[in-house]
């Protein structure tokens, strides 16, 4: 008989169809997440669990059910998960690092360009039926060629945006807990402390990781050292920026505008004043969303999910450590 899991959304079917293959896979069918509740009553009498970002794994989660043997997100983050407490009860998580690296970069980089070059506000412009004629002034943006492109976090797809930023000849800084002197050089890129890579940078992208000493890192006082005619790039975790701070520098003329994949909270109400700003571009968490990235993506989360079920190190583990104390069994 095979082992139940349950996975909380439908995946790529490259790798729904490992899962359904070795498990009694029970697959959530709605587009909605699962509520806490449903979640919580689905996973009791699972050994496996295939997540996504928008579900919240704890310990109240973990200990519901001692035989949960492995949770594999379906995302390179994972701070929807508690990981302290998931390696105290020797379980292992699983997430699909690397394969969305250079989707990722493509995606920002594209908002950077869409935001400079006011690409959607001139889709719209037309749609709308204003375009009469050709004008000196009508839409001008800023230019990327030439201009300094600051990095904040400077891990795989920080590094991947500055090789598509040195095609376009751009001035590249970059910020990181950990400085990188071995990348500086042949990549062209520039370490800078924070506050000099917010007052020199045309553009700022942000590439971070979402932890208690990064929530809301781009705040008020950020915004006030940043260029005025500076751009914020977001596809990294949307509470890495306070929305309320964004909005004030955005509707003051502090920055001169935001292109964001990621919001807090995700998805953005309607009622959020940042939809009323034409220099605030807003998608919907898309990056990594291309046919192969995500098809790959789903493969790799299958693949955690079947060794952790079956005993076996998970090809990719957020918690390594877990197999030095022993995993659940």
């Amino acid at each position: 008989m095979k082992e139940k899991v349950f996975v909380s959304r439908l995946i790529p079917d490259e790798g729904l169809a490992l899962v359904l293959e070795a498990f009694d896979a029970e697959v959530w069918q709605d587009e909605l997440p699962p509520p806490r509740p449903v979640l919580l009553e689905k996973i009791q009498d699972k050994v496996g669990l295939l997540s996504l970002l928008t579900d919240k794994i704890d310990a109240e989660l973990m200990d519901l059910n001692p035989q949960l043997r492995v949770v594999s997100n379906y995302a390179v983050g994972f701070d929807n998960i508690d990981i302290p407490a998931a390696t105290a009860r020797g379980l292992p998580i699983g997430n699909t690092p690397g394969v969305l690296t250079d989707t990722t970069a493509d995606f920002a980089f594209a908002l950077l360009m869409a935001s400079a070059r006011n690409i959607v506000q001139g889709a719209d412009y037309c749609r709308a039926g204003k375009w009469k004629t050709w004008g000196p002034k009508l839409l001008t943006g800023v230019d990327i060629h030439g201009a300094t492109l600051g990095l904040v976090g400077f891990g795989r797809i920080g590094q991947a945006m500055a090789k598509r930023a040195s095609g376009f000849g751009m001035h590249v800084l970059y910020y990181d807990q950990y400085r990188r002197e071995d990348l500086e050089q042949s990549m062209g890129v520039t370490y800078a402390d924070m506050d000099t890579l917010l007052r020199k940078s045309d553009f700022v992208s942000i590439h971070t990781d979402l932890n208690p000493t990064s929530y809301h890192l781009f705040n008020a006082d950020v915004f006030a050292k940043m260029k005025p005619s500076a751009i914020v790039i977001n596809t990294a975790r949307g509470p890495l920026i306070d929305p309320v701070a964004l909005y004030d520098a955005l509707s003051s003329g502090k920055i001169r505008g935001a292109a964001l994949d990621v919001t807090e909270p995700e998805p953005l109400p309607m009622d959020s004043p940042l939809h009323t700003l034409d220099n605030c571009l807003i998608v919907p968490h898309i990056a990594s969303a291309s046919i192969i990235t995500r098809g790959k993506m789903a493969v790799m989360a299958a693949k955690n999910l079947i060794a952790g079920v079956t005993g076996e190190k998970l090809p990719t583990c957020v918690n390594p450590e877990v197999y030095e104390k022993g995993t659940r069994k």
